[in-house]
């Protein structure tokens, strides 16, 4: 079969050749693999591991298992890839991460990916310390409609849990006076004291902003999602990525132990 075509543009692959430069990288990355292992059964110390996740949880969750592994592995280095889910899953199915830890906000369909949950997140409603809704030992979420807001946009994954909460209370999601998608911004306006906000929880565990913020006694049950690391099934999974990995489950289980406290 003809895998190449010229042309006064140059040379591109045809649909048989991109066929087999599909195979060729998962063959090449197998191969990778392999030496990887090598290399780590030579210097159990030593070597490298690529992580994806959303730029919410490289600050929050993923910083702290990645503080916690550099201390038990002082000479592996760690590759971190931030950026949107959607560029988080891309990158795992191209191999440029090993693992991807994210928030599984809808089930996972593809056969061709793993999951494994670490823990279950909750959103919670937030009130800067200095905000009067901060002193109260009991509110409502009908009390907050009419507060000034700051959330993220409706459709976007975030917003839809939002919704959501406040629609199984039989509310409308309030005019929020500041609509954004970055977390640290919210978390930052927040911390003010003028703004409420909706947050997933361990946020607020892990997030340098937190001691400026204080979680109101609001339950949302519709809001828990799964947070969870996610491999292809048919890629080997490398040694360093197993203690990576290890080490991800200690930190949720604490995580989990700080909750329940």
């Amino acid at each position: 079969m003809r895998i190449l075509d010229r042309s006064a543009q140059g040379i591109e692959p045809t649909p048989y050749g991109h066929a087999l430069l599909e195979s060729s990288l998962a063959a090449f990355d197998e191969l990778r693999q392999g030496v990887k292992h090598i290399e780590f059964l030579a210097d159990p110390h030593a070597g490298e591991i690529r992580i994806g996740c959303p730029v919410t949880m490289a600050t929050g969750f993923v910083s702290v298992v990645i503080e916690r592994f550099s201390r038990k592995y002082p000479h592996i280095v760690v590759h971190l890839l931030a950026a949107e889910s959607a560029a988080t899953y891309r990158a795992l199915e191209d191999r440029k991460v090993d693992l991807a830890i994210v928030g599984m906000f809808r089930p996972l369909n593809e056969k061709h990916l793993s999951a494994e949950i670490l823990f279950q997140e909750p959103f919670v409603i937030t009130a800067g310390r200095q905000s009067r809704w901060a002193k109260q030992r009991s509110v409502k979420l009908a009390e907050l409609i009419n507060e000034c807001w700051t959330l993220p946009p409706s459709d976007s994954l975030f917003g839809s849990v939002v919704v959501e909460a406040f629609r199984a209370c039989g509310l409308e999601v309030p005019r929020a006076t500041v609509i954004t998608s970055s977390v640290p911004a919210r978390s930052r306006l927040v911390a003010t004291g003028r703004f409420l906000t909706a947050l997933p929880r361990s946020m607020l565990r892990f997030h340098p902003q937190s001691a400026s913020i204080k979680i109101l006694p609001i339950d949302l049950p519709t809001t828990r999602r799964p947070i969870g690391i996610i491999t292809l099934k048919k890629r080997s999974v490398s040694p360093v990525a197993q203690l990576f990995i290890a080490c991800a489950r200690e930190v949720a289980k604490r995580s989990i132990r700080h909750a329940k406290n």
